[in-house]
């Protein structure tokens, strides 16, 4: 749903283009790429690494935001750093709510009443692994039990219905990806040298991608 692009030094955003139109990023990315570098007064040629959400998330997002990612590692031999979409999603929600004693739950809208989704604690460290679940309102029981949790992202809003009945659950509206959220833990992985092999390394799509056969009338 978000094409986002920033630039940050030392883990600090200097300047972000996002669009909030669907399926934007061919359109969108490389001129995003451009106007950060350009609005930060810097130019490609001073660039350290490229972060890129790695997922889970839209076989078609994914698959540009990393396939530009790697092209500008490759052109400018800097290396590339992947953040799982969720721990960075999980990072936005921190930013907005870090009183509460919450656990984090992002949620990217899988179709029907399936979402990916995780669940993060206050330090960012992994709860419940990434994983597609279909909600119903026993999800999350076990844990709702004895913690309080904040949902977020576009799968959340299916499950306002289901879990809304449960005290502990708290919901963000109109909360979305941004490059914004990748900045400081790309700036953790960059000190660490933890990085990806630009030749090899594919995004996590969590499922498998299903083409769609169209229907013309006439045609078997």
């Amino acid at each position: 749903m978000v094409c986002s692009v920033a630039l940050s030094v030392d883990g600090i955003v200097q300047a972000i283009q996002e669009s909030h139109i669907k399926n934007a990023h061919a359109e969108s990315i490389t001129l995003f790429s451009q106007e950060v570098i350009e609005q930060a007064g810097y130019s490609f040629n001073d660039l350290d690494a490229i972060a890129v959400s790695k997922g889970p998330g839209s076989y078609t997002g994914l698959r540009i935001g990393v396939s530009t990612a790697k092209g500008l590692c490759y052109a400018k031999d800097i290396p590339l750093i992947s953040v799982n979409t969720l721990k960075a999603m999980a990072y936005g929600m921190r930013m907005h709510n870090n009183v509460e004693p919450y656990l984090y739950c992002p949620m990217i809208d899988a179709r029907r009443m399936e979402v990916y989704v995780a669940v993060f604690n206050q330090k960012l460290d992994t709860v419940t692994e990434t994983k597609a679940e279909i909600i119903d309102e026993n999800s999350f029981s076990k844990v709702l039990a004895n913690n309080k949790m904040l949902f977020a992202g576009d799968g959340a809003g299916k499950c306002k219905t289901p879990l809304s009945k449960n005290q502990n659950a708290h919901f963000i509206d109109d909360f979305f990806p941004s490059a914004s959220f990748l900045s400081a833990l790309a700036e953790e992985k960059f000190n660490k040298e933890l990085f990806e092999d630009v030749a090899y390394f594919e995004p996590f799509y969590l499922k498998d991608f299903v083409a769609g056969v169209p229907k013309v009338k006439g045609l078997k």
